[in-house]
């Protein structure tokens, strides 16, 4: 799944691409993505124009004129691709928007991801009903809040990660990159961890991220952000790297599930508290 990193670096190709262009129409093989109604959304964006691209977290968010956002979640597989017009949609081709000389589609094999047309002032409570936590800046993540938080919490640390709440923008691969940097064994209930593993944590989601961000995201299975891949796979320490020594002390990296996913660690970097 695209996480922070990689839904930043898609914003960024968009960015350069499409705003400032027209919408000359909408075309769809999957209406159904669209959840807050295809009809609709062709109707009231024919002829407006995307003025910005901004982003939510893991949510992509297209900036129509001034009343109108269209707000897009790639989950597991979505992916966008710049095409000419007259290039007809492959198998796994959801969604076109039709500009004046090309189209971009978006693509999606497993059909989880979703657009959600919605009015500009509706923004902030969209995001307030989704209760996802601040951006993982050092301006916008309070360490203080953070700990707090997390000494209220006896849900093991990985999950709760996981869930947006605390910071957003987390998935499987920066979890467990990040609870590797700060020495934290991804089973431990978060309300045993000590000010000093807090700190850690919160600064090493940050700086994590922000280097994934500047290496365009990690490429790996199926994301690319418009056809580029990104650099950041070369540096991780713990993911998909089981059975490989790490990287700190020799140990041979492990795999387990935790909360039902798969989760890489080092047994003894990362001991496991209570």
């Amino acid at each position: 799944m695209p996480e922070l990193p990689e839904v930043e670096t898609v914003r960024r190709g968009l960015e350069k691409e499409v705003v400032g262009l027209p919408i000359r129409g909408i075309e769809a093989t999957y209406p159904r993505m669209v959840l807050t109604g295809f009809e609709q959304l062709q109707k009231t964006l024919q002829g407006q124009t995307i003025t910005g691209i901004s982003r939510r977290g893991k949510y992509l968010i297209f900036e129509i004129g001034e009343h109108w956002r269209l707000i897009s979640h790639l989950r597991m597989e979505g992916k966008y691709r710049l095409a000419v017009l007259d290039e007809p949609l492959r198998k796994h081709d959801h969604l076109s928007i039709k500009f004046d000389d090309k189209q971009l589609i978006y693509s999606d094999v497993r059909k989880f991801g979703t657009w959600e047309l919605i009015l500009t002032d509706q923004l902030v409570s969209y995001f307030l009903q989704k209760k996802i936590g601040p951006e993982p800046t050092y301006e916008a993540f309070d360490e203080e809040i953070f700990r707090e938080k997390l000494k209220k919490s006896t849900k093991k640390i990985k999950p709760y990660l996981l869930e947006q709440s605390l910071v957003t923008g987390l998935g499987n691969i920066y979890v467990d990159e990040a609870l590797w940097y700060s020495k934290i064994h991804p089973e431990t209930r978060a309300n045993l961890l000590d000010d000093r593993s807090v700190h850690e944590l919160h600064d090493a989601i940050i700086e994590l991220l922000q280097k994934a961000v500047r290496l365009g995201g990690s490429s790996i299975r199926t994301y690319s952000a418009l056809g580029t891949t990104g650099k950041m796979q070369d540096e991780l320490q713990v993911y998909g790297k089981a059975e490989t020594p790490c990287s700190r002390c020799g140990t041979k990296i492990q795999k387990i599930k935790v909360g039902g996913r798969g989760t890489h660690f080092c047994p003894t970097c990362q001991i496991k508290i209570g």
